[in-house]
């Protein structure tokens, strides 16, 4: 047996304060108030903590000072922290639940008279329990061990400590290690695969900091697909990040085939040299917690079995704010989506892990987005590359293949990413609307456990008809075609890659609602024959009014619009008001977008609706007859479409190296 390090304690690569409540926590710690022990001997000193911290003038802000390196942190003269945090608590139950470690050692080294080290565990409900302490009584630095087994931690829990100082500074530093077996003592190495598109300053950004990270030893090959016209290469700060890399920097310039002809590329290209053990998809733009890629590895290398291992997603504009913890795929609507029971939009600034209980349960998820998400080589092997469906749903899909075929997924609390959160965007309405919707039927077609679909279909037909009332003819016409281009069969995908972006988006372009405008003064002033007799947009109707709305709505389309209506717009509907049940009252209407840049000028269409309802319905009705036969056929042709000898003639590469 040998000891393999987990984990070790870690703070901010940028030394941000922003980000401080994900690496350490200045909550007081879980002790008494009223009378702080320095110890249990003779030598010990009783103080009252509050004294101490109005003496010493400590608060609850981290000051940069503070943060000593890397992995050192300072405690001030009566502050007491905590590292039960995103970044510095252990993750017990996940590595109860995957792993071979079944008990862990916490070894935390001190130096400071008085500093007092208290070790805590919580139960999946979040309760928590102090289990052990230990306080230095000497001017010399002590490092305490502490064995800690994992056997308590089936459905959940952490593990973690908190430091308080006395009447001295403390300085604090730690790690997590296990008895492994000999054959498990090495580290596995990383392919990195980087899809990149138009965004040469975040890529080579990236790319700097993976260099410029301790990440060398686990680094095999750093991937970089170039599918835009904007290089990397170009960018200013690419010499720095090559510099750093090194012959590990691999750019791949292809034509563009979207985040799934990206990964793909990656995956087939990480395969073929054989040498990694596992290949990471990351997105170009994010900022990336390099640890989380060794504490990825360092997971994967333990798990029972090969296992997908991902990060979590943070806001990169709010940076202390979680966005996504874990995702799962809603089987009955077959949706992807946060488990019911977790939050979305935590903000780890306000409410730490200890005082969220929900933080407690582990969270077994579906799949990983590829945000950050490690896989191993040999998974990939066994069940083929990402489907060719440009963008959306791959990371999904490959989840439910990968699990079906015996390899699950976890998304490893302390391994994590910044990202653009897709709440930001407005993808459910522009081009990428034909994306959700297509790759969502295939996805269901591969792996829905329903006869047809479960309640998809019922789910596309009242969305469906939900654009079309709301006069968002473009978006109702793109999700026709997908559902169109389904029908056509998976033989068609791998032919479609290169073009149909460019197809759709022309498409759009012969609806007004597609026409986005920066500037609101280029679009007509507001005008309507009555006036409003004062009900706010923003108003939510009840459940009622809207099942009647929903019955009136398509009645109301087929008159013709109001006179005015046809020149001047009706009113200004902000984007989060922009619900069908409110847009489609009116016969026109501006309409601002999610991402706040610009907006559009609806009108509604009689014939339009006409013509987009009848092929809603006729399309609808021909799914519901034929979803058995057509999934059988997605389903016999997954490996096909998904291997490595299609995918290499979409890149137009030799079959075989």
């Amino acid at each position: 047996m040998s000891r393999r390090m987990l984990m070790r304690q870690i703070l901010p690569l940028d030394r941000d304060l922003e980000v401080m409540p994900l690496y350490v926590d200045l909550e007081d710690a879980r002790l008494d108030e009223d009378k702080y022990v320095v110890g249990g001997n003779d030598a010990a000193k009783a103080l009252n903590a509050a004294q101490i911290r109005q003496a010493t003038g400590t608060g609850r802000r981290v000051a940069v000072d503070q943060l000593l390196d890397r992995t050192t942190f300072k405690v001030l003269a009566g502050q007491s922290v905590s590292f039960g945090s995103v970044f510095n608590g252990f993750p017990a139950s996940y590595w109860r639940r995957y792993t071979i470690v079944d008990q862990v050692r916490l070894e935390v080294t001190l130096a400071g008279r008085g500093g007092h080290v208290v070790v805590n565990k919580s139960l999946a409900n979040g309760n928590s329990q102090r289990i052990d302490d230990a306080v230095v009584t000497g001017d010399e630095a002590e490092t305490f061990t502490f064995d800690l087994p994992l056997n308590s931690f089936v459905d959940g829990g952490w593990l973690w400590y908190d430091v308080i100082a006395g009447v001295e500074p403390v300085t604090v530093s730690a790690q997590w290690t296990a008895e492994v077996p000999e054959e498990r003592a090495g580290h596995g190495t990383v392919d990195m695969a980087i899809t990149t598109m138009n965004r040469p300053d975040w890529c080579a950004r990236l790319l700097q900091q993976l260099g410029d990270a301790d990440l060398k030893e686990y680094l095999d090959t750093v991937f970089v697909m170039e599918q835009g016209t904007k290089l990397v290469v170009d960018d200013a700060e690419y010499p720095a990040a090559q510099a750093a890399l090194g012959d590990k920097l691999r750019i791949i310039q292809q034509g563009n085939l979207g985040g799934s002809g990206g990964y793909a590329r990656g995956q087939l290209e990480s395969v073929r040299k054989g040498t990694a053990t596992y290949a990471l998809m990351m997105d170009d733009d994010v900022v990336c917690e390099p640890e989380g890629i060794i504490r990825q590895v360092t997971f994967g290398d333990l798990c029972r079995r090969p296992t997908i291992v991902g990060g979590m997603m943070f806001n990169i504009y709010s940076r202390s704010r979680l966005h996504s913890f874990g995702e799962i795929v809603q089987p009955w609507r077959f949706l992807w989506m946060t488990p019911p029971d977790a939050y979305q939009h935590w903000d780890f600034s306000t409410r730490n892990i200890r005082s969220a209980r929900w933080l407690h349960k582990r969270w077994d998820v579906d799949f990983n987005g590829w945000y950050s998400c490690l896989i191993p080589r040999a998974v990939i092997a066994d069940i083929g590359l990402s489907l060719p469906v440009f963008i959306k749903w791959d990371d999904s899909e490959y989840g439910l293949r990968a699990r079906a075929a015996g390899y699950p997924t976890v998304t490893l609390p302390g391994a994590a990413v910044w990202h653009v959160p897709w709440t930001d965007k407005n993808d459910a309405l522009d081009w990428q609307s034909y994306f959700h919707h297509r790759n969502r039927i295939i996805a269901a077609l591969l792996h829905s456990p329903f006869k047809r679909g479960g309640r998809l279909l019922r789910e596309s037909l009242n969305n469906q008809i939900a654009h079309i009332v709301a006069m968002q003819y473009s978006t109702a016409e793109l999700r026709l075609q997908a559902m169109e281009d389904v029908l056509r069969g998976p033989g068609h995908l791998h032919e479609m890659l290169p073009t149909r972006l460019a197809e759709i988006n022309a498409l759009r372009k012969e609806f007004p609602d597609a026409v986005l405008v920066p500037d609101r003064d280029a679009l007509p002033p507001v005008r309507r024959a009555k006036a409003n007799k004062g009900k706010s947009i923003s108003e939510v109707p009840s459940r009622k009014s809207q099942l009647l709305a929903a019955a009136k709505a398509p009645l109301r389309q087929l008159r013709p619009p109001r006179e005015l209506a046809r020149e001047f717009p009706e009113v200004e509907v902000p984007a989060l008001d922009a619900k069908w049940y409110q847009l489609a009252k009116f016969d026109s209407a501006v309409v601002s977008m999610n991402d706040g840049t610009s907006a559009a000028l609806y009108r509604r269409d009689p014939e339009l609706f006409r013509e987009q309802m009848k092929r809603t319905v006729q399309l609808h009705d021909r799914f519901y007859r034929e979803w058995p036969a057509l999934a059988q056929a997605y389903r016999e042709q997954l490996h096909e479409f998904t291997s490595q000898e299609a995918w290499a003639r979409t890149f137009g590469i030799e079959e075989s190296p």
